[in-house]
Parts: C-alpha cells; sequence; structure tokens
C-alpha cells in the first residue's frame, strides 16, 4: 500500500511539472504570435471607432504580460473552500475599515441610496471586498494586461472588446497608460471596473465633469451604486440570512428551486439564533457552501445581483455577510468547517467518475458547478450520504471506489 502511495505521488507530481512545461510552451507559443495579433487587432481597433491617433500611440507600445496566461489557468474560486475564502475576506481588518470608511462617506452614501435605491454599507462592502478599499488596485498595465489576452485564442473575442473600450476610454476620460493598472484581467480602480463596466456605469460622483476611477473614491462609489442599481438591485430588500436548519433537514433542497420564506419555516428553517423566519411570500434560495457541516443561508432577489457583478456564490455571501457587519451585524453562528481543498485536477476526476457511474456532469473541468453538484446530489441520494451537493470527503472516497469498481 505505501509502494503504491508512492508512485501515485511520484505520477501527480510529473503530470504538474508536464503541465507546467506545457504551459509555458504555449505561453512561448503566444509570445512569438503576438507581434502579427497586434497588426490585426490595430486595423480592427479603427474599424470599431478607436481613433486613428489613439491605434498610432498605443498599439506601438503593447506588451505581452506571460503572468497574465498563467494567472488566467489558475483563479482562485476554482479552488478554493468556503471557508477558507470566507475567513480570508470577511476578517477583522476589513469590518473595522469598512465601518471607518461607512461613517467617512456616510451623508454620500445616503445621497447614493436615496437615488439608486442601494444602501452605502453595500457599496462599501464591494469597495472593501474589490481592493481593500482602494489599498490595492493591481499593478499591471491594464492595456497590456488586455491586450494579452485580446490575442490568447480562449477568450480572444471578449478580451478584445474590451480592449478597445479602454482604449476609447483614454480619450473619453483623458486618461494615459501609466495610469491605468489593475488586475491581470483588466478590471480597474476602486471597484474594479472592466471597460465595459467603466463605459456603461461609470459616473462622475465629485462632480469635476470627469470619472476617474483610480484617484476619486466619491467617482468609484457613485459609479458602484448605479451600477448596482442597473444589474437590477431590489430597493428594501436585503441580500439574504444565516439561518438553521433543523436535525434531519433534507440538504438535498439547497441549490433548487426557491421557496418562499413561509414554506421554508414550515420545513423547520429558522433564524441563525432559532427564532422564527416569520411569515413572508418573499421567495429565497437555500445556499450551504460548505455543505452540511457549514453554515446555512437564505439568498434573496438582491443575492442574485451580487452575483451578476462577480458569479461566484462565495463573494456574494462575503459582500453580504461583509455589508451586514459593517452597519454592526453579527458574526456567523455557525463555525467554519475545517474542509479538505481539492486541486482542479482531484475534481475534475470526482467528475469523471461521476460521468462513468451514470450521472452525467458534462465535461471534466475540474470546476464545481450546478450540473456537477446536482450529480454530486443525485450519486449522494442513490448512496445513502447527506445530498447536499457537496464534495464532502465521504462522498468522494465512494465515488473513487464505486468507479474502480467498475
Amino acid at each position: 500500500m505505501k509502494r503504491f502511495s508512492c508512485i501515485a505521488l511520484i505520477f501527480v507530481a510529473f503530470s504538474f511539472v508536464a503541465k507546467g512545461e506545457q504551459l509555458q510552451q504555449y505561453i512561448e507559443q503566444q509570445r512569438q504570435l503576438f507581434p502579427e495579433c497586434l497588426n490585426e487587432k490595430a486595423q480592427a481597433a479603427l474599424n470599431a471607432g478607436v481613433s486613428e491617433q489613439r491605434v498610432e500611440a498605443e498599439f506601438s507600445k503593447l506588451n505581452f504580460i506571460p503572468r497574465v496566461i498563467e494567472l488566467d489557468r489558475s483563479q482562485p474560486e476554482f479552488v478554493s473552500t468556503f471557508p477558507d475564502y470566507f475567513s480570508k475576506r470577511v476578517n477583522q481588518w476589513r469590518i473595522d475599515k469598512g465601518r471607518e470608511k461607512y461613517q467617512i462617506y456616510r451623508e454620500f452614501l445616503d445621497e447614493l441610496t436615496q437615488k439608486y435605491g442601494v444602501p452605502g454599507h453595500y457599496i462599501v462592502s464591494f469597495w472593501g471586498l474589490e481592493t481593500n478599499y482602494g489599498g490595492y488596485k493591481g499593478n499591471m498595465s491594464t492595456l497590456d494586461s488586455l491586450a494579452t489576452l485580446a490575442c490568447e485564442p480562449r477568450r480572444a473575442t471578449f478580451f478584445t472588446q474590451e480592449l478597445f473600450l479602454a482604449l476609447k476610454l483614454m480619450d473619453r476620460e483623458n486618461l494615459n497608460k501609466a495610469q491605468m493598472q489593475g488586475s491581470w484581467a483588466g478590471a480597474m480602480g476602486h471597484t474594479q471596473f472592466m471597460p465595459t463596466a467603466y463605459t456603461n456605469y461609470a459616473i462622475d460622483g465629485d462632480g469635476d465633469g470627469v470619472i476617474n476611477l483610480w484617484e476619486s473614491e466619491k467617482d468609484a462609489l457613485a459609479s458602484a451604486a448605479h451600477f448596482l442599481w442597473k444589474l437590477g438591485w431590489t430597493p428594501g430588500l436585503r441580500w439574504g440570512r444565516e439561518v438553521m436548519l433543523p436535525e434531519g433537514f433534507d440538504y438535498s433542497l439547497a441549490g433548487q428551486g426557491a421557496k418562499t420564506v413561509s414554506q421554508w419555516q414550515q420545513l423547520g428553517v429558522s433564524k441563525s439564533d432559532g427564532t422564527a423566519l416569520g411569515e413572508s411570500d418573499i421567495e429565497a434560495k437555500l445556499l450551504v457552501p460548505a455543505g452540511a457541516s457549514g453554515p446555512a443561508f437564505l439568498t434573496y432577489k438582491n443575492f442574485r445581483t451580487i452575483l451578476r457583478w462577480n458569479n461566484s456564490e462565495f463573494y456574494g455571501v462575503a459582500v453580504g455577510q461583509l455589508a451586514n457587519r459593517i452597519i454592526g451585524g453579527p458574526a456567523l453562528t455557525a463555525s467554519l468547517p475545517d474542509l479538505p481543498k481539492y486541486s482542479i485536477a482531484q475534481m475534475a476526476q470526482v467528475q469523471r467518475n461521476l460521468n462513468a457511474l451514470g450521472f452525467d456532469v458534462g465535461g471534466a473541468d475540474g470546476i464545481i458547478g450546478p450540473a456537477t453538484r446536482a450529480g454530486i446530489r443525485a450519486f449522494q441520494t442513490k448512496n445513502g450520504l447527506i445530498a447536499d451537493g457537496f464534495p464532502s470527503p465521504e462522498t468522494v472516497t465512494k465515488l473513487a471506489e464505486l468507479a474502480q469498481a467498475l
């Protein structure tokens, strides 16, 4: 058994080395193709309405950034557990700093709430999660990052559009390349707007006639409120709440269709302190991001609006709970469980095992999305496990055993 384990570990190690070498070879190929790609993009930019002066000024200075492609292949949401993700983002420093910023801009935030219906503590929460309240806005050249991704085939169409919009923004807002620093994917400023969001939703919050999401905190806060309003924020409705589930609860209901708050109450769901939810026809979905061993949440319509900003359930809960804490709300009642961290390769194997056992989850990409959760839930139900759709160690082990027995 020990000999098998050693061989398996060596095989995995060689696999990671091989994949790393393949990625570096691919990056080098992209580097060599970059100049030709830029020539094609320059003409396309002119056709898309970027000014000739801007094309001439910028395209000759665009650089290929290998690190951008490396980061594009290793996004943290794909491998992080909810406890790890949440504890790093909703920490005491971010709560305290959020309260400080909330008080500094309280009057301005109240004006934004009156105009757009988005409570100020949510706006501050987005700000805190995106850039630590402006403490880290990214240090990569926005134009170089976008050009690198625009010339990389995987999502070339999307990033080509973002590159052209960034170039147009330079003319519209009198921006220069040096100040346009951001994330590896081209997100910019205090609230990390992509060029599309900057173009369509950013507004002048400080009244100086320009929109600068790097330098003006009021521009960034007003733009966030305007963006959330456009995304469909419902005034007067919270994001969701932590809840307590009764013993013997049917976890297969998690992640499924919405029920009214009254219906959840009839199923034994209560507030996290054990008191009744109350009668309400507001629709909510149940979310258990860490499985049955972790906290549970009822999420409302505004949670789905948050996901339109960033389509990650972990992110959505972090935004909502940080917003709660900023205005004095309590910490989570349920403890965060100590969960194993799965690599993308391990999750891809889980998906292959599910497919082999007849639970069709599509391609084995290592990303646990709705289809994979549904497959896990169906497998758990069939095999007498807690059907929370979560890849618990017990579930993963059982999957491997049954798949190997085929």
